[in-house]
């Protein structure tokens, strides 16, 4: 697609998103900081982190920052996309860091917008 001035690429791609507690840790560091440092090392498109303000997962036990006593277990959401075979490899490469997280993979559309040339 091309508008007046930029240019619009898209393909097909994967998103993992792995949901996981603020406070898992892996080998005395946040677990979520290790699957960031896994994707950068093993070469994906970027990984981002976002901190949940509520949620709750197996134990149906609610985790909020609205009460201070409940302040622990919010959850975590972790976001990398990159192409199916990448991620798949990810996934196996990481698994087990994976056990307490629940992990989702939806195929998406991945858009890149570039200046068109003039």
């Amino acid at each position: 697609m091309t508008t007046d001035r930029h240019t619009v690429h898209s393909r097909s791609e994967l998103r993992l998103s792995i949901i996981l507690g603020l406070d898992d840790l892996w080998h005395h560091r946040p677990t979520y900081q290790e699957i960031v440092r896994r994707a950068r090392d093993a070469g994906l498109a970027g990984a981002s982190v976002w901190r949940g303000i509520e949620g709750y997962g197996a134990s149906s036990r609610i985790h909020t920052t609205r009460l201070l006593d409940l302040a622990d277990g919010l959850p975590v959401l972790v976001v990398v996309v990159d192409d199916e075979p990448r991620i798949r490899a990810f996934v196996a490469a990481i698994a087990e860091l994976l056990t307490r997280a629940t992990v989702t993979v939806d195929r998406v559309e991945r858009l890149h917008v570039s200046d068109r040339p003039e």
